[in-house]
């Protein structure tokens, strides 16, 4: 069975200044997602999955879904901050989403295959779609618990224009990941890369060192995990009180694999990944796909 594609594209934009999931930056007005999915299609992939915000669902299949039509096949699920389980309630004044794994948990009822899990305004190149495309086919019918990661180098991750959010990870002598910490403000600091910590101190890390990109490969099963955890976040007083708590992708995992119910195998890559945090980060990027256009990676025009 072919592996699904899962597109997390329901955030904002907050720091870019709109929906940059829409913007084009290839010169036939190409989005980051299209590069997305035309390396899914030729790294294996047999569907595509967004998970979008309701409000802008027309533009989306506008401008985005109609591209694919002929080449792949494509579902929308979306995300609202009041999509709970039964017995909780948002709070009136929150208006942030709940987090990358409320998102992942709106695929529950259409995916049934192995799937990875991308955020749509990540540029991760063709290299790593092809490892975790080939990972997730070779999978047994039925496997479960069993999940792999693609482990960026943090020194290939960053942006010039300010800091990023990164999943701090550590591995084991097998591959497997060990902790996964996600760091919301990673930079560098007078020379060595550094992320801040929950006291607000710099703590510096070597270049090397492995990052979650939040591209994840996962069985059906983990849905399931899912539901239960967010039950629990749901059900601590202090992620209801703090209106900007999050369930992130990394808690899940965390909880997984330190209980031992599941494991996540590193896959790595040396690819430098790109994307657009900042808007002074567009030309960069622009310049960046062409420039592997020129070498021949993609062609010109790709739907």
């Amino acid at each position: 069975m072919k592996p699904t594609l899962f597109v997390l594209a329901a955030g904002m934009g907050s720091r870019y200044g709109g929906l940059k999931q829409l913007d084009g930056l290839g010169p036939n007005g190409e989005t980051i997602m299209d590069y997305s999915i035309f390396d899914a299609i030729r790294g294996g992939f047999g569907k595509i999955v967004f998970v979008i915000r309701k409000d802008f669902e027309q533009d989306f299949r506008e401008k985005i879904i109609s591209k694919y039509e002929n080449h792949i096949p494509v579902e929308l699920v979306f995300q609202a901050i009041d999509d709970l389980p039964e017995g909780f309630t948002c709070p009136a004044e929150r208006v942030k989403p709940w987090g990358t794994n409320h998102a992942v948990l709106m695929g529950k009822d259409v995916i049934k295959e192995p799937f990875a899990v991308i955020n749509a305004d990540d540029f991760y190149s063709r290299d790593a779609f092809a490892v975790i495309g080939k990972w997730l086919s070779e999978l047994p019918e039925g496997q479960e618990n069993k999940y792999c990661m693609v482990g960026f180098r943090v020194g290939n991750t960053l942006s010039e224009n300010g800091s990023v959010a990164r999943g701090i990870c550590e591995k084991n002598e097998q591959g497997h990941l060990t902790t996964v910490v996600e760091r919301t403000e990673i930079m560098r600091v007078d020379g060595p890369i550094c992320y801040k910590d929950e006291e607000g101190q710099w703590i510096a890390v070597e270049d090397n060192t492995p990052v979650s990109m939040n591209m994840w490969g996962f069985t059906p099963d983990y849905f399931k995990h899912s539901e239960e955890y967010f039950i629990e976040f749901l059900s601590d007083p202090k992620n209801m009180e703090n209106l900007k708590a999050e369930f992130f992708i990394p808690l899940m995992v965390n909880k997984l694999i330190n209980e031992q119910t599941a494991t996540v195998e590193v896959l790595d890559t040396t690819s430098k990944w790109f994307g657009v945090t900042y808007a002074a980060d567009r030309q960069g990027v622009v310049d960046k796909i062409q420039a592997l256009i020129d070498a021949g990676e993609y062609p010109a025009k790709l739907f």
